[in-house]
Formats: C-alpha cells, structure tokens, sequence
C-alpha cells in the first residue's frame, strides 16, 4: 500500500486525470440509474468536485482544496490556468465564424445580450456585497458570464485570488443551472430547432451549462448551441478585461 501510495504521489498528475476519470464516471452511472438522465453527469461531477474541494479544504486547513493533499497535488496543474486556456482554445478550434451568421440578426443580439446583462447583474451583486473596487466588480461580474471569463478577467486586471474565487463560484452556480433546469424548461422555451438552440446558446453563454442542458433536453441541438457559447466565451474574454473594465472604472 505504501508502494502504491508513493507511486500514485509521485506520478500526481496522472493521478488527477485517473481521479477525474473516476469521477465523471461515477457521475454518468448516478445520471443514468439514480435521476433516469434528469440530471446531467457533468452537473453531478461539478458538483462532486466542489464538496471533495471543501471537504479537502477543511481536512488540510489550505488554501487549494483537494490539491493541497499530497497526493492530490496534480490538481493544481490539472485545474490550472494553463490547461484552462487550453480548454478554451479546443472548444474555439476549427469553427468558422461565418457559421454564426446562420442564427441571423437575432443570434448577435442574443450573443450580446448574453454579455451585457449578466455582467451588470454580477457586478451589481458585487457592489451590494461590499465589493465597491472597479476591479472587483469587474472581475465578479465577468463570473457571472462564465467561470472561464471571470478568472481570465481577473488576472489581466490585477483582481485578488479571493475575488477571482468568487467569480468562479458564481460562474459555476449558473453553469449548474442551466444543467438542470433546461430539460425542465425546454418546452416553455421552444428549444426545438438548431436557431432557438443557437439564441440559447448566445444567451446563457455557459458552454458546459447548455452543452449539458441541450444534451438533456434533445442532443441534437448541442453542437448549435455550443458553438454560438463558444464563442460567447471568447467574446467575454475580450471585452471583460477592456470595455467592460474601463466601464465600470469610468462609474466606480
């Protein structure tokens, strides 16, 4: 067991990809036999994470959640800025932006919409919380976008680690759901065609939340409306550290 325990501590990186694994496995079979594919395994897993992340955290008395375990340590590259840029990159690779010209006028206004408006909700919560720095607002109300754009805007502005935090939490809340509550809702939204699927997509902007969401409520809609969150994703990292930061400052 010690064998075992040195080789698994040695190897950490590996480890947390075999953990991860683990993990979204476990949560597809309670998806399928325990909530019969209400509830989607990625909200399942999400969620598993954040309580083995809490737990760890109580356990250890850190600061880094379940990496602070040595044997854990793999997830602090693993759940890391690089690979998450990575991760943005590969959802963006090899989509033709003329694509998103076939949701038409009312795509581009949802996309926008999509932005705007959680942003200033975010950043409105924030300020009734006490976060009254332009840099705080900004970067909370980014993670309420999406909990990629959030730590992405707080690091080119210089935002805390407890802020940016903050911003991934609230990112994951509605990443969580939009998990769950778009089978439940998809008739009252008419999410039956690969436009309303792409208006939906630009719109609640949280590619997990509606790649999940769409999944659950009919599958081929999903690469529809992950391709317009897409690129609502990198259309939040641009304008969140620049239009959205210099506007708040200009107010705050």
């Amino acid at each position: 067991m010690d064998l075992i325990i040195q080789t698994l501590t040695k190897n950490s990186f590996v480890t947390a990809i075999a953990v991860t694994g683990l993990v979204m496995l476990l949560s597809q079979v309670l998806s399928k036999y325990l909530t019969k594919g209400k509830l989607q395994s990625s909200a399942i897993a999400i969620t598993l994470g954040l309580i083995a992340a809490y737990f760890a955290g109580l356990y250890t008395t850190g600061s880094k959640g379940i990496s602070d375990i040595e044997i854990f340590s793999g997830f602090a590259l693993l759940g890391g800025a690089m690979l998450r840029d990575l991760a943005i990159s590969s959802t963006a690779f090899e989509v033709d932006v003329k694509e998103i010209k076939s949701a038409g006028k009312i795509g581009m206004i949802a996309l926008l919409l999509g932005c705007v408006i959680p942003f200033v909700v975010g950043a409105a919560v924030a300020w009734t919380l006490g976060y009254r720095d332009a840099v705080s607002m900004t970067t909370i109300g980014a993670g309420a976008m999406t909990y990629i754009v959030g730590p992405i805007t707080g690091t080119a502005i210089g935002a805390s680690s407890e802020v940016i935090a903050l911003s991934i939490a609230i990112g994951l809340i509605k990443a969580v759901f939009f998990m769950i509550s778009t089978p439940l809702l998809a008739k009252f939204m008419r999410l039956k065609s690969p436009r309303s699927a792409m208006i939906f997509g630009g719109l609640v902007g949280t590619t997990s939340g509606v790649a999940a969401g769409l999944a659950g409520t009919d599958v081929r809609l999903v690469p529809y409306g992950a391709l317009v969150a897409t690129f609502y994703t990198g259309l939040g990292a641009l304008l969140g550290p620049s239009v959205f930061f210099l506007t708040v400052n200009a107010f705050f």
